[in-house]
């Protein structure tokens, strides 16, 4: 079941263990101290390892030290004949998963055993659902426009400075705000939404401050806003030009003031965000209409980021197709499918009024519609098909 590494001196705990854990089906290596078990540890395929604390040449905890510097995932379960409980305490602070005392009882050897894997199981799991969700939020493209792009992310990203960031729909403006969250010191912290357009004017303010409960007809409960829900993080205004005046005056008093106040309230709460906006809109234009306050435009674009159209940056689409077959062939689970050169031309002709997200679809229809490989006629055909 699992590769288990036993480092002890004692030449019958190390048999005893070996006995007992290849009975249950567990493949079984054993070290006579510290550095020999350091050596073996570094062969590698080790799922879990127990270790003695009382050892010649090397003690326990010093070899618990070398283990996680050699890696970190791997669970180590401490066993001694001379413990106490500072010894335990010590154990784990340093990283082990149990500490056990001798004479061992068997029974809680194994159950300890089949705990360790299980965190390994999930510690596994949890470093490949995070390169999925890298995977899914990558910036793909080597342009020059793109690459620009990248750079101020890199500059901005590991300060508190506001961005703006302007571009038409489907470019990409939520990716780049998620990399300068997660490219920030608040990337343990949360990234928080807010979509301006999608939300009606009457309930902005509840949505990004909150609302004391009975503070109008829905109001059955308080609720925390979105400057609160993202304090110590990241607060994405996505269509930031489609927010009503009377939302702005209050955005730019937080902005202003660092506070906040709930609807219905009279309450202050201090609020401690990074606020990052999005448009698609020419907001210059937008504050020569009087749609758009100014002086919040300059609270907002300390720095500015401006996303490149598809058409901008057609060298990027050899990439971007790779990728997108990548991504979308392991979402469905089924074998990569390749896509031929001039297949990728023929996308390299097309005008992509939607940019990447209309890009995105377009090659998920390729994929479902065709077979093995991707060719010029197939893009012709199912591209865009209402033009046909």
């Amino acid at each position: 079941m699992a590769k288990i590494l036993v480092i002890d001196d004692e030449r019958s705990i190390r048999n005893t263990l070996k006995e007992v854990l290849e009975y249950e089906n567990h493949q079984v290596e054993v070290a006579a101290d510290g550095l020999e078990g350091l050596e073996t540890f570094k062969k590698g395929g080790f799922e879990v390892v127990l270790c003695d604390i009382k050892m010649p040449n090397m003690d326990g905890m010093e070899v618990l030290e070398k283990l996680f510097e050699l890696s970190t995932d791997v669970p180590v379960v401490m066993i001694s004949g001379h413990g106490n409980i500072d010894t335990a305490v010590e154990a784990i602070k340093k990283g082990a998963f149990d500490f056990i005392e001798k004479p061992l009882d068997l029974n809680r050897l194994l159950i300890t055993i089949r705990n360790s894997l299980d965190k390994s199981v999930l510690i596994t799991e949890t470093k490949v659902l995070k390169k999925k969700v890298t995977k899914t939020f990558d910036i793909v493209g080597q342009s020059e426009s793109i690459n620009r792009v990248k750079d101020m992310i890199d500059r901005v990203a590991p300060t508190d400075a506001r961005v703006l960031i302007t571009g038409k729909n489907g470019t990409g403006k939520e990716l780049v705000a998620r990399w300068l969250h997660e490219k920030s010191s608040r990337a343990g912290n949360p990234f928080v939404e807010v979509n301006c357009a999608a939300i009606p004017s009457e309930l902005i303010e509840s949505e990004l401050f909150g609302h004391e409960k009975g503070s109008f007809t829905s109001a059955y409960k308080d609720r925390k806003g979105k400057f609160e829900l993202a304090i110590g993080g990241t607060l994405f205004l996505d269509e930031i030009g489609d927010m009503s005046l009377s939302a702005q005056a209050k955005v730019l008093r937080a902005l202003q003031e660092s506070k906040i106040t709930r609807v219905g309230s009279d309450k202050e709460i201090k609020v401690d965000v990074r606020i990052i906006a999005a448009t698609n809109k020419d907001l210059k234009k937008e504050i020569d209409l009087g749609n758009f306050r100014e002086d919040l435009y300059h609270r907002l674009s300390v720095i500015l980021i401006h996303v490149p159209s598809l058409n901008d940056r057609l060298d990027d689409i050899p990439g971007l197709a790779y990728h997108f077959i990548d991504l979308i062939c392991c979402e469905y689970g089924m074998p990569r499918k390749m896509i031929s050169e001039s297949a990728i031309q023929e996308l390299q002709k097309i005008t992509w009024t939607g940019n990447i997200r209309e890009f995105r679809n377009v090659l998920e229809r390729l994929i479902i519609l065709c077979d093995k490989e991707i060719t010029d006629a197939d893009v012709l055909a199912y591209a865009q098909p209402i033009s046909k």
